[in-house]
């Protein structure tokens, strides 16, 4: 398993010939700016909840690769209404897909569309396959949820917001990763906008107080699993 980030919470997951696109939102930012969409490669798009900062490229990718959106029904009714593939779940579903098996999870946040019409509930995904499960906790606070995950998953890695102010900080996630029972962490949704802002360095330190690993990807750069 590759997982290529793109900058904000957008994230590419290669999974032997299969290449999923989590919350496209790169094509508005400038941090992203040498990544171009027109050269992504998509067989399903992943998305968590409706803000724009998740959802701004899901149409332009999804309409050029013909990829299938993963979502809550909201979500995907939305595209479908587009000519775009869908797969909807809710909270607690799972489903067996080509690529491996995908649950859907609770998270504590807001959804709706840009235009201020309801994008269904907030999650995350947990994605397994044979060699590696990960868990994507898309924008989320800091929830007693999170420590039901390890009895039913051994988590290799977790992906966290770590920006603050929207979503959990660095503290939050570092206590998200006790309750997850994981020690590898991969942030995101962090330096996009003032509001989040953080001091990498420091956060990294904690983490590493605490004998755990905080991974802050650069732009376009990828971690294999």
């Amino acid at each position: 398993m590759k997982i290529t980030f793109y900058g904000h919470s957008s994230l590419g997951i290669q999974i032997e010939d299969f290449n999923l696109i989590v919350d496209p939102y790169i094509s508005a930012n400038p941090k992203a700016s040498e990544i171009d969409i027109n050269t992504l490669k998509a067989d399903y798009i992943l998305v968590t909840h409706a803000h724009q900062d998740h959802i701004l490229d899901v149409e332009a990718i999804a309409k050029r690769t013909g990829a299938t959106v993963i979502s809550n029904f909201e979500i995907v009714s939305y595209y479908e209404k587009l000519g775009i593939k869908g797969h909807p779940m809710n909270q607690g579903g799972q489903w067996s897909f080509s690529f491996g098996n995908v649950k859907y999870v609770n998270a504590i946040h807001s959804s709706s569309f840009p235009d201020g019409s309801y994008g269904g509930q907030p999650g995350g995904f947990i994605i397994s396959t044979k060699e590696k499960t990960i868990y994507i906790a898309g924008d989320t606070a800091l929830t007693n949820d999170m420590k039901l995950i390890p009895k039913i998953y051994d988590l290799d890695l977790v992906v966290l917001p770590i920006g603050d102010n929207f979503t959990m900080g660095v503290d939050d996630a570092l206590l998200a990763s006790d309750f997850l029972k994981c020690d590898n962490v991969l942030g995101y949704h962090y330096d996009t906008f003032d509001y989040i802002k953080i001091d990498k360095v420091r956060a990294k330190a904690k983490f590493d107080t605490e004998l755990k690993k905080l991974r802050l990807l650069e732009i376009g750069s990828s971690l294999e699993l």
